[in-house]
């Protein structure tokens, strides 16, 4: 179970019953979105610290929101606004801020297994909201919770991941916890892009973009980190608009039913087009309003509460 867990650092290890657990527990959660006063005394009197070293938009607002509509007490640090601009380490940083009552240290950080390192460190609990390429476990649920509320099952359904898969935590995130639940999992990018021995995952493997597509309930489209182009792994821009980008044509080649999704920020005309992420199969909005819902219930869970249903009602 979850809660026994004083961490949450990745989805690598996690069974696929408790990811179910998240799943449920976040549906709980969203409820309460609809609510004319959108906030429970859930987690009152807890502390959760935010330690952002990294630039973040929609991962950082959406752990301050989750934090405040679960009445807990918040502190958010950047880099630049902490003592490590002095030379303190991270360590330091965040032991300053368990001796001021944090319960909960989020981390994010550049270098991969920094949040491991404070797990290892701290007697606070420790969520990780990215750590270099390796893993950015609350992105991967959230995607795999959109999934999971359009079709009410992950098993057995086909998800499409495209683009720079070998730098990208994202991806790997949503791979661990999409195999852990059953579900067939495709990648699609340039070969320069795609890390060595992916498929003894069991995942699949697609260089064309029209047969990766074929038959699937999702696609989860990448970022395409501009600066990788400098390093000469993947094509001009204006090629890889042409060999993987998701335009209306490809979009119509899609089931009915299927989801474009993408974890943002968008590169708008690269790796998707405007129309098809503003389009009728686009769910992209709805991933930025579920990353609330799933980051409320790993702090609820992570907390050491139990899902008591009626309180979130």
């Amino acid at each position: 179970m979850l809660k026994q867990r004083k961490d949450f650092l990745g989805l690598y290890d996690v069974p696929g019953e408790d990811i179910k657990e998240i799943l449920t527990t976040a549906q709980s959660m969203k409820d309460i979105f609809t609510r004319s006063i959108k906030k429970v005394p859930t987690l009152r009197g807890k502390t959760v610290v935010n330690l952002f070293f990294e630039p973040s938009t929609r991962t950082k607002s959406s752990f301050d929101l989750a934090a405040k509509r679960l009445s807990a007490d918040v502190m958010s640090i950047s880099k630049k606004s902490s003592s490590v601009v002095k030379g303190e380490t991270l360590l330091d940083t965040a032991r300053t801020m368990e001796r001021m009552g944090a319960d909960i240290v989020v981390v994010r950080h550049s270098h991969p297994g920094a949040a491991r390192y404070l797990a290892n460190n701290l007697q606070a609990a420790v969520l990780n909201a990215g750590d270099g390429a390796h893993a950015h476990p609350t992105q991967g649920l959230l995607d795999i919770y959109t999934i999971w509320e359009k079709f009410g099952e992950i098993k057995g359904k086909k998800v499409l991941i495209i683009g720079d898969i070998a730098h990208s935590r994202v991806a790997r995130s949503n791979i661990w916890g999409l195999l852990n639940l059953g579900a067939e999992v495709r990648v699609c990018g340039p070969s320069t892009l795609i890390p060595n021995r992916l498929e003894k995952t069991g995942v699949k493997i697609y260089n064309n973009i029209d047969r990766a597509i074929e038959d699937v309930d999702a696609i989860n489209i990448l970022r395409i980190q501009l600066e990788r182009q400098e390093s000469g792994l993947f094509p001009s821009l204006r090629e890889y608009r042409f060999l993987y980008g998701i335009n209306e044509e490809r979009q119509n080649n899609l089931k009915e039913e299927a989801l474009v999704m993408h974890p943002g920020p968008m590169n708008r005309g690269v790796e998707i087009e405007s129309s098809v992420a503003d389009g009728r199969k686009a769910v992209i909005n709805e991933q930025v309003t579920n990353g609330v819902a799933i980051r409320m219930a790993l702090l609820y869970l992570l907390a050491g509460k139990e899902v008591q249903h009626e309180n979130l009602a």
